[in-house]
Formats: C-alpha cells, structure tokens, sequence
C-alpha cells in the first residue's frame, strides 16, 4: 500500500511516527504486513544455523529483520538476513546499514513473491550485492543466486531435501531439514 505520491526519500520514511514496517522501493513507500508464523520459524531455524557458522569463523556481520538497509535515497529495504563482510563494516551505522551487503536473504511468503523473486532481485543486482538467497517455505525450496556481470545465476538450488551452499562465505552449506 503506498501511502503518498512518489518519490519518498529515507529522510521522509525516518519521519514516520508509527511503528509499522515500511520499505522503499524505487520512490516508492511500501507497507509490510507482519510476517507469518511459518515465516517466523523459518527465521528462527537460519538465525541458529547462521549464528553457528559465525561463531566458527568469527568474521563480518550478520543481521536479522527488522534492520533498513539504506541502498540509496529512495530504496531502503527491510530484508530478512543480511551478511556484511569484514572489510565493509564501515556501512553499518547505529540506524541502519548504510551501503550494500555482501548477502541479502530473503524469505518468500505467496504475498511477497513478486516483489522478492522479480523487483528486489533486480533492485539488489542493481546495487551490486554478491549473493542472494531466496527461501520458499511453502515449496521447501532454497536458491542461492550470485551476482555474475549484473545478472544473477543459479550457485546452488536445492527443494525438500538437500543441502544448498554459498559462493561468498566459505564452508557455509545448509540442510533443508533444518531450515524447514
């Protein structure tokens, strides 16, 4: 739902009173619904496997909805996981991440597939973030994109079963059993 005419800015969005979430997207001012249970469990389960990978590495950023992520003036997105390497923890700042992670993951809700798998994967090539990982619950299905001369390509995809990997953060591997 867009609340006025285009374009916002992230200056407009920090002067929202309410306790909403909002994304802007291309100027655009978004409303986000709550996230669903199923959503929620799945967050949770990629929290652990995610905080597991860090403890063993103990390197860069990861960060959990919600957190913006300021792209640019008119695109501030809230997605579900980001990552942000060592070397570029410069762009965090106390409000939000000022720049562009190395990963964004997003977890995809029949509501929201449009605009995950068509305008945010586009507006996240478009930013330059290395890895995108899209997360289906309802089809347990995990793919992981990775930015190849602007274009995502498939690195791993894996549905029900399986384990799907990152290009960026070596080692890391995930069991759909335990994502779902």
């Amino acid at each position: 739902m867009a609340i006025k005419e285009k374009p916002w800015t992230y200056q407009d969005y920090l002067q929202l009173g309410d306790e909403k979430r909002y994304e802007i997207i291309e100027g655009e001012l978004l409303e986000m619904p709550a996230p669903s249970i199923r959503h929620q469990k799945v967050l949770w389960n990629l929290t652990g496997l995610f905080r597991d990978y860090h403890t063993k590495t103990k390197s860069g950023l990861f960060l959990f909805a919600p957190v913006d992520v300021v792209l640019s003036e008119t695109e501030v997105v809230q997605p579900d996981l980001i990552y942000i390497s060592e070397d570029r923890l410069s762009i965090v700042k106390e409000r939000a991440v000022e720049g562009v992670p190395d990963m964004v993951v997003e977890i995809v809700s029949p509501a929201s597939y449009t605009k995950d798998t068509h305008e945010k994967k586009n507006l996240y090539a478009k930013h330059g973030v290395r890895e995108y990982w899209l997360i289906l619950p309802e089809l347990k299905l995990v793919e992981v994109l990775t930015l190849e001369g602007g274009d995502y390509r498939v690195h791993s995809l894996s549905s029900e079963k399986g384990v799907v990997c990152s290009k960026i953060l070596e080692g890391l591997c995930l069991d759909l059993e335990e994502i779902f």
